[in-house]
This record gives C-alpha cells, structure tokens and sequence, in this order.
C-alpha cells in the first residue's frame, strides 16, 4: 500500500473513532438537564420556595427560562384550586354570626325604648289634663303609657299612690284649717263668724243712703284680704256729698285721707281713696268707677287738701280728669308727652325703653 492509501486510511479511522465518541457526549448532557429540571419542578410543586429564593440561587432555573416539564405541570393543576375551596367552606360562617347578633336582644336599648314611650304618654296626659279634657281622654293617655310600658311598673304604682294619699291628707288639712268639711264628711262646716268690721260697714252704707241718696252706694263689701277692710262704691255723681259726709259726719269722722289711687280695668277706670278716723281708727275704701274713654270723678281737694298731688299723678299716668281740682296739671311727665304711660293701651315712643 502507498503512503498516501495510509493517510487516508488513517483520516478515515479517526472520522469513525469521533462519530463514535459524539453520543455519550449527548447522554451526558441530557442527565444534566434533567438533573436541573427536577429540583425547579419539585420546588413548584411544594410550594415552599419563597418568593426571592430564585434571586439568591443564579445558577437556579427562573420561571421565563425553565424548560417545560408535562409531569410537573400536571401535577400543578390540581394544586391550584384547593384554596379557594377552603375559602368557600369558610364564607358560611359570617351570615351565621351576623344572624346570632340580629337575634339577641340589646337590654340598653330596650330600656331607652320603654322610657321614651313612657314619657311620651305622660306628656299625653298632662296636655290633655291642661286643655280640660275629660276624665275619658286622661284614662286613654293613661292607658297609652301602660300599653308602651308593656307591664306594669311596682315601684312607679307605690308613688303614685303614695302622692294621692299625700293629696287628700293635704285637702284634709287644708279644709279643717278653713273650717270647710273636708271630702267625704257627712257634718257641715260651721259658718264663719262676721267680720269685727262690718258693723262700720253697714252703719256707713246706712248713711249714705238716707243722708246723701238712696241710690249712692253701689257695692259695699269686707276686703278680707285687706285686713277686713270696709269697701264701698260710690256713684261718681253723688261723691262730692259723700266725701263730706264720711268727713263730717260725728259716727264716722273720716278726717284724713291715707292715699289715692288709680286703676285701669281695661272695661273701666276706679279711683279708690282711703280714709281713716284717727281718733277711733275706723277706716273705709271708697272706689268710684268711671268711663274708660273719657274717665272724669270729682276732685275730692276741697275736702281733704292732701288728695292734691294723689289726684295730679292719677292724671299723668292714667288720663282721669278730676273737675273741681284747683291745680290739675301733669306731676311726673313732660306737659308736651303724649299718653298717660300707665293705662293698658299705652303705645311708648321707644318700645325698648
């Protein structure tokens, strides 16, 4: 054979001799890759890998790069819906705890309810008692705040009837103070005894009807709640003989004249003057009633000089003229002030003043 046969020959061989060794090589490669895939496959699957574990390994597979694997995805899938059903078995238990709450009964509530509705009702009661209702109407409140109460209260009973006894042991009282039969007692009271002060009364009233004129005295009555005073009306045209009769006269003796005033009725105007007997300290009130719109009574200065200034005032602030006065003239107000500041239709200036 020549050399050059030996040289191609040679070529031929090692050709051979690397195809041959070429596959192990590939074998060799391919265990590694599986090597590789199988930690990352079972890592997906557990579930226990953290979340940065990939950037602490770099030799470590990353999701976007790693091969697929058909056995590590299948198993994948069922993994995946497990938490959603332990979730679902969860949501149930919410409704039943939130209808556990709705039915259980808040006492605080309850309470503020029954004291509202009870309030209420008394209110009820206490307006219609206020208007005049009738007995039917103050029952039905009544009945109003025991259907709102629901039952009914011991405690607020026992008061109640604790207050109603009270009530009629005060009107008890109240009447055997005043010499009134109290409720229920078959005995009448005994009548009160006249006043010491009406035989005053009825000797003036006697006078000044047979000395001045039968139709002089209006009204005469005891003012009990003026110390028993003896009052009488007297017609505004026969006062001027009156006056001088409770002066002059040797029973009565009326010579000096306390005070003056004036009053506004709003239906009509009175001047009242009280006298008294120094000596004997018998007294009277002489009311004489006049028109409101053009009140007029004679003066009573010629009689008794002091009712001077009394007179001038009742002037000034109600409007009453006094023919006979011998200086009538505002006392306290301004000559040019409009009105008569205490008479009840009376429109200040200034209302704020």
């Amino acid at each position: 054979m020549s050399e050059e046969n030996k040289r191609e020959a040679g070529r031929q061989e090692e050709t051979a001799a690397a195809e041959q060794q070429s596959p192990p090589a590939a074998e060799q490669t391919e265990p590694a890759a599986a090597e590789q895939r199988e930690p990352a496959n079972t890592q997906e699957v557990s579930g226990t890998e953290p979340a940065g574990a990939g950037a602490e390994h770099p030799n470590q597979p990353q999701p976007d790069t790693m091969p697929e694997h058909p056995d590590a995805s299948a198993s994948d899938k069922p993994a995946e819906p497990a938490a959603p059903a332990a979730a679902n078995a969860d949501v149930p238990s919410a409704p039943a705890g939130e209808a556990a709450g709705a039915g259980a009964v808040d006492p605080e509530r309850e309470a503020k309810i029954k004291a509202a509705q009870e309030a209420r009702a008394k209110r009820l009661a206490a307006k219609a008692a206020a208007e005049g209702a009738t007995a039917g109407a103050v029952a039905g409140a009544e009945a109003v705040a025991g259907a709102g109460a629901g039952a009914v209260d011991p405690e607020r009973e026992a008061k109640i009837k604790a207050a109603q006894e009270a009530r009629a042991k005060r009107l008890a009282a109240k009447a055997a103070a005043g010499g009134e039969a109290a409720p229920g007692d078959a005995e009448p009271a005994e009548p009160k005894p006249p006043s010491p002060k009406q035989p005053w009364l009825d000797e003036a009233v006697e006078l000044l009807k047979s000395e001045v004129h039968p139709e002089a005295v209006e009204e005469a009555v005891i003012n009990e709640l003026a110390g028993d005073m003896p009052t009488i009306t007297v017609k505004a045209e026969h006062w001027r003989a009156a006056a001088e009769l409770l002066k002059g006269h040797g029973k009565l003796g009326c010579n000096y004249l306390r005070n003056v005033t004036g009053v506004d009725y709003e239906t009509h105007m009175e001047v009242v003057y009280f006298v008294i007997n120094l000596e004997t300290k018998r007294e009277y009130a002489i009311k004489i009633r006049t028109d409101r719109e053009q009140p007029s009574v004679p003066s009573a200065v010629p009689v008794w000089p002091s009712a001077d200034w009394p007179e001038r005032e009742i002037y000034d602030l109600l409007g009453v003229d006094f023919p006979g006065h011998p200086d009538l003239r505002r006392i306290m107000m301004p000559d040019d002030w409009v009105g008569h500041p205490l008479r009840k239709d009376y429109v200040p200036l200034d209302p704020e003043v």
